[in-house]
């Protein structure tokens, strides 16, 4: 029907599909239907994923290496989905994610996914941002690649960066004692280093957005242009593929922290899909986190 309301699925924030799951994926969308569960209450929903049903869909990954390779975007865009990327490049640290690939590799999968899909159809994330203490106590952070990401990522055409500072979850403690300590900067110096982001990118014409960070957005300078984010946008994604498309803001993610996204569907489950990345700050559900209960 010419003008419906369509659905954005999210593929996913709850794992990474694109680096390990994309054989069940697809299988899943040649059937018509994915089964998702809840993950407070348990329900299954069977969610439709024609598209007559499905507007967008929208890949979270920090490797879309299988994904490029195996050409899953091009047979997706075949059977009528738009296709719309979140890929998050921190900086190379193997104490911090040790199942991501090469930083170089990743800044050619940024191109390429431009390259093939479009720029304007690529969003990049720097997140979390971090800060930690070693054994030895010195404190590190992971923004030594920043500079490198930024200008890549310029060159590309992608015009935003959307970060946060990490949240402090138990499981997280509980998964690096005894290796290193996270440690929340002081809410003046999280002021001082998202400038700094900001002074580095609008040198490249790339914008700033924040993730669920309300508090420090509200003690930003008026004159800055960091502005509050939307991982999911369907004012953007709309202008990007055309459409109709819900802007009711999502209920399910963290309004009142500030998440901005538009109403989407999530699939994927923390319990069946646990992600190889291995990253010390996730909060979802790492591989290395099923061994050690095991």
């Amino acid at each position: 029907m010419i003008g419906e309301v369509k659905q954005i699925l999210s593929v996913s924030r709850r794992t990474d599909i694109p680096a390990f799951y994309m054989t069940w994926f697809m299988d899943q969308v040649s059937q018509g239907f994915i089964q998702v569960v809840n993950p407070f209450n348990r329900q299954v929903k069977r969610v439709a994923v024609s598209p007559e049903r499905i507007h967008a869909m929208v890949f979270w990954s920090k490797n879309f290496g299988p994904f490029l390779a195996g050409r899953y975007g091009e047979h997706l865009q075949d059977k009528g989905y738009h296709l719309f990327f979140n890929f998050t490049v921190n900086s190379q640290s193997p104490i911090l994610e040790p199942g991501v690939p090469d930083l170089d590799q990743r800044l050619g999968q940024l191109r390429q996914l431009c390259q093939r899909f479009g720029s304007a159809s690529v969003q990049w994330r720097f997140d979390p941002i971090c800060h930690f203490m070693t054994p030895a106590g010195d404190v590190k952070t992971n923004l030594d690649d920043f500079d490198t990401i930024a200008s890549a990522a310029g060159e590309c055409g992608i015009d935003t960066c959307t970060t946060s500072f990490m949240d402090h979850y138990r499981k997280i403690e509980r998964r690096t004692r005894n290796k290193i300590a996270f440690v929340e900067p002081p809410l003046v110096e999280q002021v001082e280093i998202l400038l700094n982001l900001e002074k580095t990118l609008s040198s490249l014409g790339i914008g700033l957005a924040l993730c669920c960070e309300k508090q420090v957005l509200g003690q930003l300078p008026a004159e800055s242009t960091i502005k509050a984010g939307a991982c999911i946008s369907g004012l953007r994604i709309m202008a990007v593929h055309g459409g109709r498309l819900s802007l009711r803001q999502d209920s399910s993610q963290r309004k009142a922290s500030g998440c901005g996204c538009t109403v989407s569907v999530d699939v994927g489950s923390y319990d069946l899909h646990p992600c190889h990345h291995n990253c010390q700050f996730c909060y979802a559900n790492p591989a290395s986190d099923q061994r050690r209960h095991q």
